[in-house]
């Protein structure tokens, strides 16, 4: 069975930092690319980032310098280091992986709370 699961969100002041994980447990073959979109209530899910299994990255131009994705091509897990965290940041983060053969899978998400 396909699984995607992510963890690390939570709620965190401006300006802190959070580091989410999306763990596949090895159940997709052939994932070429993973990575992370978000959905804040009322809004349309939107690209974050992500990363190809040659190691190239794409961010979404609001997390440019303040996020990271990286992979760890073995164990086929994704993570998200982010850093200066704003109040518009605040959504729910879904951990995306696509295959060679081009299915999409998704997890469930994780919410990301950004507030004083």
């Amino acid at each position: 069975q396909v699984q995607l699961v992510e963890s690390g969100g939570g709620l965190v002041q401006p300006g802190g930092s959070l580091r989410l994980s999306c763990d596949t447990s090895r159940t997709i073959f052939g994932v070429d690319t993973m990575g992370w979109y978000r959905q804040a209530p009322g809004k349309q899910r939107e690209l974050v980032a992500t990363i190809t299994s040659r190691g190239s990255t794409n961010y979404a131009d609001s997390v440019k310098g303040r996020f990271t994705i990286s992979r760890d091509a073995a164990k086929n897990m994704v993570y998200l280091q982010m850093n200066s965290l704003k109040p518009e940041d605040t959504a729910i983060y879904l951990c995306y992986a696509r295959t060679l053969d081009g299915l999409d899978y998704w997890g469930q998400g994780t919410q990301v709370t950004v507030s004083s």
